[in-house]
């Protein structure tokens, strides 16, 4: 079951002059994780805006949860939690006041929204701090507190728009950890990224968004291997590395590439090539200093599919196309 759908989105800003959303569909699986993974420009912000209701397409449909967002978006608020890659908090309050200010405007009771609010204080680890100031919280804290109050109404589907950016690594795992035990407990997430590591980390899917629309789909794997097969890499010492690119050359059917002291070249039988790389080194008595079969990264895959790394910022606004000569 498809509990959050997007079919053919289309949104321009700047009136039509910038198109954001180039006819972008995706779904995400009932208690799955869908990360949508792309540079900054390239729309994921605008498709969980519009998916979240606080934003109308220009053309297309979304629904969650069967509920279509633009005919009924109070429903769907209803059932949504939204936490940004800014915390959506008042500083000058205290964190315990922030939740109980959310859990009100939510129409909780009064008792209800402090309960709730003391059980995710201790949930995502906020109790010494919950009677501080936000101002007073480290970024890895406010990210924390941010989702806390997206999961007030404990929400069917949460959408997180990266929800790691600017976080220490040890704040990025903590924050993986907490991702990872909302979905256990049968929430549906929307996952934005420009962190492929996260995505290999947290999605059951990856929906890869270049330009306002999708351009590649599929599990971690199955986005490796499209890039290709796997690399024989030999790391030897500088004397070594011309009969080591000849042992590489009469394995692999491809052209080797030299790195310093590292020849590499993609192969297609996999552990039979590294056992006949080891036979042939141990013939040419030469000991390398490190031997590795590797595939292919997400890296990789995005670098194939966009011409450019995942964190870089598109260099050029997206034109909206001219159809019909409108």
């Amino acid at each position: 079951m498809k509990t959050v759908s997007a079919e053919h989105l289309v949104k321009s800003y700047n009136k039509g002059a910038v198109r954001a959303l180039d006819d972008l569909s995706l779904d995400v699986a009932e208690g799955t994780v869908l990360s949508v993974l792309g540079p900054n420009g390239a729309g994921k912000t605008t498709t969980v805006r519009i998916l979240a209701t606080l934003l109308k397409p220009d053309s297309g449909k979304a629904h969650v949860a069967g509920i279509d967002v633009i005919k009924h978006p109070d429903k769907v608020r209803e059932l949504i939690g939204l936490s940004g890659q800014y915390a959506a908090v008042d500083e000058t309050l205290t964190g315990w006041d922030n939740l109980v200010m959310f859990g009100r405007l939510y129409h909780l009771g009064k008792q209800q929204s402090i309960n709730r609010a003391n059980d995710l204080l201790e949930r995502f680890s906020l109790t010494d701090s919950a009677r501080r100031p936000i101002k007073t919280y480290s970024g890895g804290m406010r990210r924390r507190l941010d989702l806390a109050a997206s999961l007030i109404v404990q929400p069917k589907v949460l959408f997180l728009d990266e929800p790691t950016t600017g976080l220490d690594p040890r704040g990025r795992m903590e924050m993986w950890g907490v991702i990872e035990e909302l979905v256990t407990g049968g929430v549906t997430v929307l996952l934005t990224t420009q962190y492929l590591e996260e995505a290999d980390q947290l999605a059951d899917e990856i929906a890869v968004i270049d330009h306002g629309t999708v351009i590649a789909r599929g599990t971690s794997d199955v986005l490796k291997k499209q890039v290709g097969g796997e690399r024989l890499e030999i790391t030897a010492e500088n004397q070594d590395l011309a009969k080591v690119q000849e042992i590489i050359a009469g394995i692999s059917a491809s052209a080797t590439h030299i790195d310093g002291r590292t020849v590499s070249a993609p192969v297609s039988t996999g552990s039979i090539a590294l056992i006949q790389a080891l036979r042939a080194l141990d013939e040419a008595s030469i000991h390398p200093l490190d031997i590795a079969l590797k595939r292919p990264s997400l890296d990789d895959v995005f670098l194939s599919l966009t011409g450019h790394v995942a964190e870089e910022s598109l260099p050029e606004p997206v034109k909206k196309k001219k159809r019909g000569g409108k």
